[in-house]
């Protein structure tokens, strides 16, 4: 078998572009084993802080020995303002013209559309039939029902209207659906559909993990001898990091417990004149740092901090590539979650507490703050030791691989 596939993700990045870059590192294992890969991908995204230089529809470059296609794209300002949803339609109305002969690329044998907004399930499934590949649909979040329930846009809305026949689509028309959510399958039976999935998760990096030191404007601001939990990472809306300023001013008077969050994003200024108006002097912002400084950070303080919302898109698992960061920090998690799947409880690698709820926020840090030092070492290495065995993108693409292998018919 001629072992080429196609990768369709509009926010797919890479180490030199900015986040999205899942299908890279899988991608980089999947080469090991034999297969010639393409991404394809938007010139643009809010993910990225380094951008192709694109000045034609379609721009092919080798990254790394993965095959990247970047589509032109026009720009937008922010994740939630309407050029977004243009750029959603350019990729997904360019994506029809993807071809092989004017680009000079191989024929697909599997083509993955993985999707958040949906659009370009289309075009994708119409390359799939035209160059006779394997069509399957990889879900990282269910859309619409994410946009429904943690954005508040209405089930009425002709976006979501549409956003629904195409994921359903999409379900019925595959010929093999993965899902980064373990309790997909819940999904797929409350919905009615009679299909099954392969779960394959995010994963950790271990081999090309590149660790480089914080600036000393920024560890010069961390406290030397204070019991600090942290939060790195954007700084949104859905991050719930209201809860966790409410759970600091109940632990004010705990003068060595400190609160850090790093990072930068929307809610940023409310959450400052939050901690402001509450006169905190237990939090600490500082800017953010790059993904190979993250474990600087990590190294320095003593329990890393994780919150969602409390919605039913949260029954069907999680799978945050953050978690995974503090996975292999070995620090203990404070989990503020209410969700299924509850990765910190299955990996015992910290403590669980109810979503939006500063006051077990406030009581899960006195319990980390409470132990012996060895006992939170001895959680944080279960969460380590839980990364490598089942978070590792070599074991991953060994699995994706075995999935393909197995499913593989010859063309009709």
């Amino acid at each position: 078998m001629n072992k080429t596939l196609w990768i369709i993700n509009e926010y797919a990045g890479s180490p030199y572009h900015g986040m999205g870059i899942r299908h890279y590192y899988l991608s980089k294992e999947l080469l090991k084993l034999g297969w010639n890969i393409y991404i394809i991908t938007a010139s643009y995204s809010h993910l990225l802080y380094k951008y192709p230089d694109v000045s034609k529809n379609f721009f092919l470059e080798k990254i790394d020995g993965i095959n990247y296609i970047w589509i032109k794209v026009n720009k937008y300002k922010n994740a939630h303002s309407a050029g977004r949803v243009l750029k959603w339609l350019t990729f997904s109305y360019r994506l029809n013209f993807l071809d092989i002969d004017k680009l000079k690329i191989q024929k697909p044998n599997f083509i993955i559309a993985s999707c958040s907004e949906l659009f370009h399930i289309m075009p994708a499934y119409r390359l799939s039939r035209k160059y006779e590949a394997r069509f399957i649909f990889e879900v990282r979040d269910i859309w619409p029902q994410t946009l429904i329930e943690l954005n508040g846009i209405s089930e009425r809305n002709f976006l979501i209207t549409v956003m629904k026949k195409i994921e359903h689509f999409a379900i019925n028309k595959s010929d093999m659906i993965i899902s980064l959510l373990p309790l997909y399958n819940r999904y797929l039976k409350e919905k009615g559909f009679n299909k099954d999935f392969y779960y394959l998760p995010n994963g950790f990096d271990f081999n090309n993990l590149k660790i480089e030191p914080i600036p000393k404007e920024v560890e010069e601001n961390i406290p030397k001898n204070k019991f600090i939990v942290a939060y790195t990472g954007t700084i949104g809306k859905n991050d719930t990091l209201e809860y966790l300023i409410d759970a600091a001013y109940k632990l004010k008077d705990y003068k060595d417990i400190v609160f850090l969050i790093v990072g930068k994003g929307m809610e940023e200024n409310n959450l400052k004149n939050k901690a402001k108006d509450l006169e905190l002097d237990n939090v600490i912002f500082l800017p953010p740092v790059k993904k190979t400084q993250v474990q600087s950070i990590l190294r320095l303080i003593d329990v890393c901090y994780i919150g969602w919302e409390r919605k039913n898109i949260y029954n069907y698992g999680i799978s945050a590539n953050k978690i995974f960061d503090y996975m292999y920090s070995a620090k203990p998690i404070l989990h503020s979650y209410s969700g299924e799947g509850d990765l910190i409880k299955e990996a015992n690698c910290g403590i669980s507490v109810d979503a939006e709820n500063p006051d077990v926020i406030a009581n899960g840090i006195l319990k980390l703050y409470n132990l012996l030092p060895e006992q939170r070492n001895k959680l944080g290495e279960n969460g380590k030791n839980f990364l490598i065995k089942y978070h590792n993108y070599e074991n991953i693409a060994k699995r994706l691989d075995e999935v393909l292998n197995d499913s593989y018919k010859p063309n009709r």
